[in-house]
């Protein structure tokens, strides 16, 4: 789960807890009904204010990725599973348009750049008869 942020990052820190719960999810190890630690322990843990733990949880309710259940906790929703689909894509997304630019920077060309992606993906094919 949410293990620690980057204090130096320019990334929100708000930011980066939305996208560690969301991380957890799409990746599958955060699963429909777990239990999320309660504000105040996840806020201890990550040394933040407990203010911005309370907003991520309640901005990620707001848009179905958790539930509360007064008395019990904060959980991951039963609605998670279908949104975990569209948020590994959207993480994918993201990774690739990151390393897009790297490529374009360091002027590799495209078949350079998907012969590295194959290699990373452990798909190395043969190399191609022209």
């Amino acid at each position: 789960m949410i293990d620690h942020i980057d204090p130096k990052s320019p990334v929100p820190i708000y930011r980066q807890i939305i996208d560690s719960i969301c991380r957890g999810v799409a990746a599958g190890t955060l699963s429909p009904g777990d239990r999320l630690p309660s504000v105040r322990e996840l806020a201890a843990r990550l040394l933040v204010n407990p203010n911005t733990v309370a907003r991520v949880y309640r901005d990620l309710e707001r848009d179905g990725l958790l539930e509360t259940r007064r008395g019990t906790g904060t959980f991951i929703s039963s609605h998670a599973a279908s949104l975990a689909q569209g948020e590994r894509r959207r993480l994918v997304r993201e990774r690739l348009a990151e390393a897009a630019r790297d490529i374009r920077a360091f002027g590799l060309s495209t078949e350079e750049a998907l012969d590295l992606l194959r290699e990373a993906l452990g798909d190395r094919r043969e190399e191609r008869k022209d």
